[in-house]
């Protein structure tokens, strides 16, 4: 089993994160500004930390076998937080992205679309400002995983489909429960088949 530093534990994204990774028996340092929101789960140690704080989160990710990050783009610089990363150490670095930089057909985005909805276009352009830096650094191991267009509560399923740079979508529409992309994720951690490459995660 796995020493894993998440940083974002008491999110919505992170905390299914948590249970996960704890439910499969890996040794969690559970990152947040507000630890006490995170919740309790076997092997698993709340501590606080901020991704803003370089130095700082550095220090709390040294001697981890993995890091995840489970931000928002909007409240962080990426050089930072993979500044962080990079000198804590740690080599295998995993983010949970954002769907707006998968493309709906080749060379078209779904953030550039006219139809993409306003209040989320400043996380998704700086979801792919950060996968662009993510692209250019050569020293981690890094995935960054989009989910799909809806990405919200639902069931453990263990069924979805993986992809590329594509959206995934069926005719139901394109989604995901955090839940299963949690399971996604932990699988690329147990079974790693993307390095320094984003995957997405849909039904």
């Amino acid at each position: 089993m796995s020493r894993i530093a998440l940083i974002g534990a008491s999110g919505a994204v992170g905390s299914r994160l948590l249970k996960e990774l704890s439910d499969r028996g890996h040794t969690v340092t559970a990152i947040a500004r507000h630890p006490e929101k995170i919740a309790g789960f076997p092997g698993v140690a709340a501590i606080q930390g901020d991704a803003a704080d370089q130095g700082g989160l550095a220090r709390l990710l040294a001697g981890h076998d993995v890091v995840i990050s489970a931000v928002r783009f909007a409240g962080i610089e990426p050089s930072a937080l993979i500044e962080a990363v990079r000198a804590s150490g740690v080599k295998r670095y995993l983010v949970v992205g954002g769907a707006g930089s998968l493309e709906i057909a080749p060379g078209k985005r779904l953030v550039d679309q006219p139809d993409f909805p306003e209040a989320y276009r400043e996380e998704a352009l700086r979801g792919a400002a950060f996968l662009d830096e993510l692209r250019k650094e050569s020293e981690l191991d890094w995935v960054f995983i989009s989910p799909s267009a809806m990405f919200g509560p639902g069931e453990r399923t263990g069924n979805f489909r993986l992809g590329q740079d594509a959206l995934l979508s069926t005719e139901q529409g394109s989604h995901i429960s955090y839940e299963d992309y949690a399971v996604a994720l932990v699988d690329e951690i147990e079974h790693p088949a993307h390095s320094r490459q984003r995957f997405t995660v849909g039904y």
